[in-house]
């Protein structure tokens, strides 16, 4: 596990940062500023959960240097064990809020990341919202294994301050930690998940009330049930066992005798 620069709460193991979004900016801008590299993950219910079972993106999350709560779930259940976050740090807001800073400080973005249309809709989303000058480059996620190398190098030959992978997990994890070395010149590198297609107009995000009271999964899955419902309904069920585990681990801890000799 790579020790964090950043306050954080161990949650199942995992070093979350106690950050708000604004806390995180300073972060990534600051990084941007003094010319390093900030590896930047978000976990949510159904991400913890998968790490239990992969241990690949369990060490892809943990080789990670930033690590925010995205989902209120996992609020909450940092709440409930005793380790409390100080707020949801959501992948997409976080996303706008960077492009934002970029059109600000003259950075340059990078993205990569979803089907060619998708993701061709985004770019050209944010080339008129604020500039075309803040795009490095940009690339679908549809790329063979013996290609992906070579769109690592593109990415770093791109002159990028900022790139988003949006691809579904554990692939744009691995990747980002994979080929970090070799996109050591960008910044912030970080996974934003289906945020293209959001930006793009292809899937509609929930309601403000429903993302802070929790329900952004449940808006997500109406959408998409067949694609969704196991991910949502099985996953976060897991989660909830999971987080009954935790809370309840210290006490059967301390119901076990300790050995005779």
């Amino acid at each position: 596990m790579k020790k964090s620069n950043f306050p954080t709460q161990s949650i199942f193991g995992i070093p979350v940062a106690k950050l708000n979004m604004l806390d995180t900016l300073l972060a990534v801008e600051e990084a941007i500023e003094q010319k390093r590299q900030l590896h930047h993950i978000v976990v949510n219910a159904g991400k913890i959960v998968a790490m239990q079972d992969d241990p690949e993106l369990r060490e892809s999350v943990l080789g990670a240097d930033l690590i925010n709560a995205d989902g209120m779930a996992v609020v909450w259940a940092s709440k409930l064990l005793g380790k409390s976050l100080p707020e949801r740090v959501a992948g997409i807001d976080l996303m706008e809020n960077l492009v934002k800073m970029a059109h600000e400080n003259c950075y340059k973005v990078y993205f990569l990341g979803a089907k060619e249309e998708v993701v061709k809709k985004c770019v050209e989303h944010y080339k008129e919202m604020y500039s075309p000058s803040i795009v490095a480059g940009w690339h679908d996620g549809y790329f063979t294994n013996e290609e992906e190398q070579g769109v690592a190098e593109a990415i770093a030959d791109s002159g990028a301050n900022i790139l988003f992978v949006a691809m579904s997990s554990p692939m744009k994890e691995i990747f980002l930690e994979k080929y970090k070395g070799i996109i050591s010149r960008v910044n912030m590198i970080m996974g934003v998940g289906g945020s293209f297609d959001v930006v793009a107009g292809k899937v509609k995000r929930a309601p403000i009330w429903m993302q802070k009271t929790g329900l952004e999964w449940f808006y997500r899955f109406i959408q998409e049930p067949r694609r969704m419902w196991k991910r949502y309904l099985v996953g976060n069920s897991k989660f909830i066992a999971l987080t009954m585990k935790e809370a309840f681990a210290p006490i059967n801890y301390r119901k076990v005798k300790p050995a005779t000799t």
